[in-house]
């Protein structure tokens, strides 16, 4: 029975292994190498320069950072935003420098350790599974099918891609991790001094890779003890000296110190000298060490024992639904919340946990549990609403998917073992060493295939094309620069950016990093608030002034302004630059405009308008009017004139209030077209408020507010004579209020005339 089983899947403790079946463990592998090459290179690099859709926050700002180092700004530690490890910045530069300031520039390095990271995760498990223990039987079919298994669902999970195609620096610590442990279990298992010394290189690079990475020292750590204590050794080692006294017992753990010291020396004395600098720049500021660990702890001060132990046990059970219910709610991290692990996945993970769990003392078994649990502590131990978190759990996925490829191994012995396949007419074929290899790996490569076209559709389909994605990743601003980039500039030019909402980051400058890394125009780049528009004009003005021999504006208009609207922030701007400049064109774009301004004139006091009509109305409400003007784009007219409608500039009226004391309603305008018979052919209506958005019940009494209101006319007026009436009414009663005297609710504002067409 034992050469049976033996002929096709190793089977542990046998130790039988035929020519034959030997033979074919390389071309195995190599069609599991290349099907996981198809589908990693596929789903990480396929329009890496289009998605994900922008530069986000994050992503922006290790753009700057890189370019710092391309200007020979050097360091061991980027402290701004946060704070951030090097090396992915590093690598960042070198791509930029290569690639120039775009997406891929910054996405590629990050997206190459992903890649890598899969294969890292097929060696890894080829290594741990493909001997049964120390000395123990070769089991190659065994590490093929964990290290094939575990990194098949690597690459085509659909949150490592995600993560993989962003410009995290996390992306690195599974690499070098995964890399580390590879070298560090070949190099002992053989008392290679080099491979090692390689270990050692891998470790010391973590301490640069991510914060997470402060964690696995321990792992080194608890990894190294776990071999001195009884269940680390053989069994035949361990029962002698189990059997000894105390004094024997102590010689023996000495004896093996001794034997194991050189290794461990040049482990640890090559990842001390590497990880050296950045430990020295922490003990020197030691702040910025706990900076960020500080901000998202579940141990929050003032929370009390009880709240953090609470809060972290809502953060673990948090987590551990991450393995087949849900998963990260970030659009950055992931797709609507999905789990981390699918049903299937996740059924395989529990059932290789279980069996880790069962075979602990064996050290292939035992590696991965304890990676499981020390690097999950950087999300279990932190909280910030974003919960679960796989982003902080990422240091943990090569383990996760090694345990998933060990499920996938039982069940595939379970099967065989345990399965009456007698019953069946091909059971004999299926037995043959042959069939039996070609079948598991079909197998993996095929539910690899399966799973990465899934992914593919998910993530190419119906992720990009979700509007939070767009929102997540800031995609305006990154579409933004690179329009501005194609435009005509110089150093006396501008291009000025009104935010008609409080935006939720920026950087020192007031600009969102990803576009400041994109943007390689030569004119320099202005934002303005608008969230209160009181004295927009001369802020415009002041802030052109403070730049030297401006000439022209690029004017971006409707950012953060909802589609198809155009907030009034924009329409101020637009109307005081064709006042004191050249008007020269516009561009629209799916979420802003570009209006380009020359021959700016800052000599004057930059106002809407020349002069007020003298206008007055006194209502019965409390509220009154004592100025008026009408003008369209730069253009005041005098009242009662023939105007003509050429349909591309806005028209605009200015009005002077005045309130009374004590004034509690919420006034509302209704600015109103009438034609020669009567009849409204156009209404405008808006709440009055002033330039910093307060109504009028928070008006100073008795204080002159200027209110600036903008008209769209229709372009299909009859030629003849209209009225431009205006009617002041309550907001929340919809009452009008009525001029004292008069008793008329409607104000002829100016009549107007549109002339015959030609």
């Amino acid at each position: 029975m034992s050469e049976t089983k033996s002929a096709g899947l190793d089977t542990p403790g046998t130790g039988v292994e035929s020519e034959t079946d030997l033979s074919l463990i390389k071309p195995a592998a190599a069609v599991i190498l290349f099907v996981l090459a198809i589908t990693v290179i596929t789903l990480r690099f396929y329009r890496l320069d289009e998605l994900p859709p922008g530069l986000f926050i994050d992503e922006g700002a290790n753009g700057l950072d890189a370019l710092q180092v391309l200007q020979g700004s050097h360091s061991v530690y980027f402290p701004e935003n946060n704070g951030r490890e090097p090396l992915g910045i590093y690598l960042m530069a070198l791509s930029t420098s290569i690639l120039g300031r775009t997406e891929l520039a910054i996405r590629l390095p990050t997206a190459l350790a992903s890649m890598c990271t899969v294969f890292a995760i097929f060696w890894l498990g080829y290594l741990l599974f493909g001997r049964e223990g120390d000395g123990g039987p070769a089991t190659p079919w065994r590490g093929l099918l964990v290290g094939g298994f575990g990194a098949g669902l690597m690459a085509v999970s659909l949150a490592q891609t995600v993560i993989g195609r962003t410009s995290f620096r996390v992306n690195f610590l599974p690499l070098l991790l995964t890399l580390c442990l590879a070298l560090l279990w070949e190099g002992w298992r053989r008392r290679s001094w080099r491979r090692v010394a390689l270990a050692g290189v891998c470790a010391g690079l973590l301490a640069y890779t991510y914060i997470a990475a402060r964690v696995t020292p321990f792992l080194f750590l608890f990894l190294g003890l776990s071999f001195l204590a009884p269940w680390g050794r053989n069994e035949a080692e361990a029962a002698i000296s189990g059997r000894g006294s105390l004094s024997r017992r102590l010689s023996s753990l000495n004896s093996r110190l001794r034997a194991e010291l050189p290794l461990a020396s040049v482990f640890v004395g090559v990842s001390s000298v590497l990880a050296a600098p950045i430990l020295v720049y922490f003990v020197l500021n030691p702040d910025y060490f706990f900076l960020r660990s500080s901000q998202v702890s579940v141990f929050e001060p003032g929370s009390g024992l009880f709240g953090s132990l609470w809060a972290l046990v809502v953060n673990v059970w948090e987590h551990l639904l991450a393995f087949g219910i849900r998963g990260d709610p970030n659009w950055r991290h992931n797709y609507s919340g999905q789990p981390l692990l699918n049903i299937w996945e996740a059924f395989f993970f529990w059932l290789g946990a279980g069996t880790a769990v069962r075979r602990w003392r064996q050290p292939a078994f035992r590696l991965p549990l304890l990676w499981l649990g020390l690097l999950l502590l950087p999300a279990l131990l932190s909280s910030d609403g974003n919960v679960p978190h796989f982003l902080r759990m990422f240091g943990a996925t090569p383990a996760i998917y090694l345990l998933a490829g060990v499920g996938v191994w039982e069940t595939v012995r379970f099967l065989r073992d345990r399965f009456p396949w007698e019953q069946f007419r091909w059971a004999p074929l299926l037995r043959r060493e042959r069939t039996m290899a070609a079948t598991v790996v079909a197998a993996a490569a095929g539910l690899t295939l399966i799973q990465g076209v899934h992914t593919h559709r998910a993530y190419f389909q119906e992720w990009a094309a979700a509007p939070e994605v767009n929102l997540a990743y800031d995609q305006i601003w990154t579409e933004l620069a690179l329009a501005l980039n194609e435009l005509p500039s110089t150093r006396s030019t501008v291009n000025l950016i009104v935010l008609n909402s409080d935006y939720a980051w920026h950087d020192e400058a007031g600009m969102q990093p990803g576009f400041d890394y994109l943007y390689s125009g030569a004119a320099a780049t202005r934002l303005i608030h608008a969230t209160a528009t009181h004295n927009l004009a001369p802020k415009v003005k002041s802030m052109l002034a403070s730049l030297e021999d401006v000439s022209a504006v690029h004017f971006v208009g409707g950012v953060n302004s909802r589609v198809g609207e155009t907030a009034l922030s924009d329409r101020q701007v637009a109307v005081i630059l064709e006042k004191y400049g050249r008007y020269l064109g516009d561009e629209s774009h799916d979420s802003f405009q570009i209006h380009s301004y020359a021959d700016i004139d800052l000599s004057g006091s930059w106002t809407y308008y020349d002069h007020l009509e003298p206008l007055t109305v006194h209502y019965d409400g409390g509220i009154s009017i004592h100025g008026f003007a009408l003008g369209q784009g730069k253009g005041q007219l005098s009242l009662n004139q023939h105007f003509d409608l050429d349909g591309d500039r806005s028209w605009w009226a200015a009005m002077q209030w005045q309130t009374a004391p004590d004034l509690e309603s919420v006034f509302s305008i209704s600015l109103r077209l009438h034609d020669a018979e009567g009849g409204v052919v156009y209404q405008q209506d808006a709440v009055l408020e002033d330039f910093e958005t307060s109504t009028t019940n928070r008006w100073q009494a008795e204080e002159p507010v200027e209110t600036l209101h903008f008209l769209a006319f229709p372009s299909d007026l009859s030629p003849g004579e209209y009225e431009l009436r205006l009617v002041v009414y309550d907001f929340e009663s919809q009452k009008p209020t009525v001029e004292i005297g008069v008793w008329e609710a409607e104000k002829t504002l100016t009549r107007m005339k549109v002339g015959e067409r030609e």
